[in-house]
């Protein structure tokens, strides 16, 4: 990855085993390597798992804590924008998926986040306008333009291939709009820090 290109962190948000959140993180990842203007560094919480009780407000955190964190946490800090991957459970978002953002704080400042969601008939489409409400309250800009995934299961090949062009377009179309923000912001910061 140059200094020049944007460095985007796709933060698969499903841990649940027999997840297929794997195929869709390669899809939009082969999206990305196809770009000179992005890097991409997937950071996959069911492989980096975090804790999920938090210290008390001014306490320091329980022992492993902080190894756990450095697996992920500046990983997100380098990152000048997001694209979260994540299924749709009852009618919101996975619980590690919140458990990461939570733990997390000025990571998400003045970055933009674009969103790939799959699953049945809504295409994970719930999950990502709650994600919105979330993300706003720590400082990120969501992108307008969403991947989302109906009958997710069924567009893929058995060799995990996509097989409708209309998901590969909307995938550049985000994609498009996520490095118009994230070059924006990434002059705006330098220009000036962020201050929230």
């Amino acid at each position: 990855m140059s200094k020049q290109q944007l460095r985007v962190a796709v933060v698969v948000g499903s841990t649940r085993d027999g997840r297929f959140a794997p195929v869709v993180t390669q899809w939009i990842k082969g999206h990305l390597d196809q770009r000179d203007d992005m890097g991409v560094d997937v950071v996959d919480l069911g492989e980096t798992p975090l804790p999920t009780v938090f210290p008390a407000f001014g306490q320091p955190p329980a022992p492993g804590t902080g190894e756990a964190l450095a697996a992920v946490s500046p990983r997100l800090a380098a990152a000048d924008a997001f694209v979260f991957v994540t299924p749709e459970y009852n009618h919101s978002f996975p619980a590690s998926l919140k458990n990461a953002i939570d733990w997390h704080n000025e990571q998400w400042h003045a970055k933009p986040v674009g969103f790939v969601s799959y699953g049945g008939i809504s295409g994970g489409l719930r999950a990502v306008e709650q994600l919105r409400l979330v993300m706003a309250e720590l400082h990120a800009t969501t992108i307008r333009n969403t991947v989302s995934l109906q009958h997710a299961w069924g567009l893929f090949d058995e060799e995990h291939t996509m097989k409708d062009p209309e998901c590969d377009a909307a995938a550049k179309a985000m994609l498009d709009q996520l490095a118009w923000w994230a070059q924006a912001l990434r002059d705006a910061r330098t220009v000036r820090p962020y201050a929230a």
